[in-house]
């Protein structure tokens, strides 16, 4: 089976093949400083031995979660935010039909709360919820992050309302801290089943814990595959030293190449629209792991071919400070000609008899060939298909390859102390007890403005 691979072909017009394999020494370190655990963040490194540590128990555990869910449920509400619902996210949309929400019978509709603070958004999922059987599969480490804190407060008293509180601690399934926390004692308190979130495992790097296993399990897809599929990723990663043939870190420094050259903004290019959480998930990864000490690649994400029809003009002919990272997938799950037509008045007869994914290809190629002729580097991620086994590598790879990345760049990629700015402001402005102090110092800066 061939597993994906890397192609750094159209970045050699911007920058010398050596300047990428310069960092081999450099990566060598970094990999021994990650499997050694003697580099920053290191009491936060449990994913990279996840898909050769996880139990057979665990995964019958979470499978039977998932079957019962299943069961009872038309809808599964997972409700976190961040890591703690991208990752799972990012599967379950990528594998998912399409249009499974109009589509009868199948595995349960996983929808998504605690993402968000938008009244309408969780007033109108209690509407839908009002006519369905659903269940929740909740999820945080601490149980008090505002955004899903607030969601399952109102998503338990509305499942309590409806189905009796007995019944609703049945359709509750809360994935957090091993010990502490005050969704864990909610859990003891209420006999909700549980699972564990790591404690060496940060959010985002999460996606191949109960985090993403038990909603991406839910909504009917193979997490043994999955893990098999990272399980490939991290034995290879491990067994080849060179960054010439090794996809992980001829990724790590191809983009670090390009970004001490100038190009400091990286695209994340899908063609096939089920890959946009995906990209929203790598995002996350890299933006959080990052963007620290005023340094890092500002992470962002295009759909092609829909927005070359809006972001293309920029791409093609603005700044020249981004590079392009492609996800090219090779087959698809379905097979879809263009017919003949008589009259040809749309002049298109000239395709006529052809896959719609030929042309999506040649899209994607004259593309290619357009933003590096327009001064846009492009690192290939060569993919066969879209499946269980080839997003479990996808994942590993991307996570592996951001925490060299991260230390290339000299931080931490495992913490983030940049996201609690936002949050004090906000606490202070709501009044929340204990922070009196900051709320009087903002409400003065405020009259002050």
């Amino acid at each position: 089976m061939r597993d994906i691979r890397v192609n750094i072909d159209p970045i050699k017009d911007f920058i010398k093949e050596k300047d990428v394999f310069s960092f081999r020494e450099e990566i060598g370190e970094h990999v021994q400083s990650l499997m050694n655990k003697t580099g920053k963040g290191s009491d936060f490194l449990g994913w990279i031995d996840l898909p050769v540590e996880i139990t057979d128990d665990l995964l019958n555990s979470l499978e039977t979660a998932a079957d019962s869910l299943a069961a009872i449920s038309g809808i599964v509400v997972v409700t976190g935010i961040g890591g703690s619902y991208l990752g799972a996210r990012a599967v379950i949309d990528a594998l998912n039909r399409h249009f499974a929400a109009l589509m009868p019978g199948g595995n349960p509709l996983v929808v998504y709360a605690g993402h968000n603070i938008a009244e309408d958004y969780l007033a109108e999922l209690l509407s839908l919820l009002d006519a369905k059987d659903y269940s929740i599969v909740v999820i945080s480490k601490s149980g008090t992050t505002t955004e899903p804190a607030i969601a399952f407060r109102i998503l338990k008293n509305h499942l309590e309302e409806k189905y009796g509180k007995e019944a609703a601690a049945a359709r509750i399934i809360a994935i957090t801290d091993r010990e502490k926390g005050a969704l864990k004692e909610l859990a003891r308190k209420e006999g909700y089943r549980s699972f564990i979130v790591p404690d060496d495992v940060g959010g985002r790097y999460s996606v191949l814990t109960p985090v993403g296993l038990l909603p991406i399990s839910a909504a009917g897809f193979n997490i043994r595959e999955l893990l098999k599929g990272a399980r490939k990723m991290r034995d290879e990663f491990l067994a080849n030293e060179d960054p010439e043939s090794n996809p992980v870190m001829l990724y790590a420094a191809a983009r670090n190449a390009l970004y001490r050259k100038g190009f400091s903004t990286e695209i994340m290019v899908s063609y096939l629209p089920g890959l946009f959480y995906f990209t929203e998930w790598w995002k996350q990864l890299y933006g959080e792991s990052e963007g620290k000490e005023n340094k890092g690649i500002f992470p962002a994400g295009v759909s092609f071919t829909t927005d070359l029809h809006s972001m293309g003009q920029y791409i093609q002919e603005g700044l020249r400070n981004i590079f392009e990272t492609v996800i090219s997938v090779e087959n698809t799950r379905h097979e879809l000609r263009i017919p003949e037509d008589e009259l040809n008045a749309d002049k298109l007869n000239y395709l006529a008899g052809r896959k719609i994914d030929e042309v999506n290809k040649m899209a994607e190629l004259g593309t290619r060939i357009a933003h590096v002729d327009g001064g846009v580097p492009n690192i290939i991620i060569e993919v066969p298909e879209i499946n269980e086994y080839y997003l479990g590598q996808l994942i590993w790879f991307f996570e592996m390859a951001c925490a060299l990345s991260g230390y290339i760049l000299g931080v931490n990629p495992f913490d983030q102390p940049g996201v609690e700015a936002y949050k004090k402001n906000m606490f202070a402005l709501l009044g929340k007890p204990g922070f009196e102090e900051e709320t009087r110092a903002i409400r003065k800066r405020m009259d002050h403005d």
